[in-house]
C-alpha cells in the first residue's frame, strides 16, 4: 500500500495495491485508520487502480472509513475502479454516497 499525504491540502491519498478480501481486509483497515487518525485529512482518496478483487469484506471496510471520515468533518473518494469492482460498488449501493472518480 503506497500512501501520500499533501499537508497545503490536508489530503490523504492511498493507493491500495492488492486483493481486498476477508483475509486482507483487517490489514489494510489498520493502516487506512492508523493514517486518518495521524494527519487528520479533510479528504482520503482510495486509489483502486492496483485492486484486482474486492468481496463484500471491502464493502464495509469502505463504508467503515467512510464514517470515520464523516465523524472528523473530512469526506472519502474512491477513484480508478476497474469494471468488477465497480459492479460490487453499485450492487451496494456505495456510489449513492461516497463519489468515484
Amino acid at each position: 500500500m503506497n500512501i501520500n499525504y499533501e499537508k497545503e491540502d490536508k489530503l490523504l491519498y492511498i493507493e491500495i495495491t492488492e486483493e481486498i478480501d476477508h483475509h486482507s481486509v483487517d490489514k489494510i483497515r489498520g493502516k487506512v485508520d492508523n493514517e486518518i487518525t495521524r494527519y487528520m485529512p479533510r479528504k482520503t482518496i482510495l486509489d483502486f487502480s492496483r485492486v484486482t478483487f474486492m468481496d463484500s469484506a471491502g464493502i464495509g471496510m469502505i463504508i467503515g472509513r467512510y464514517k470515520m471520515m464523516k465523524l472528523i468533518g473530512g469526506s472519502l473518494e474512491i477513484q480508478n475502479v476497474n469494471q468488477s469492482t465497480k459492479k460490487i460498488l453499485e450492487m451496494s449501493g456505495i456510489l449513492k454516497i461516497i463519489p468515484v472518480a
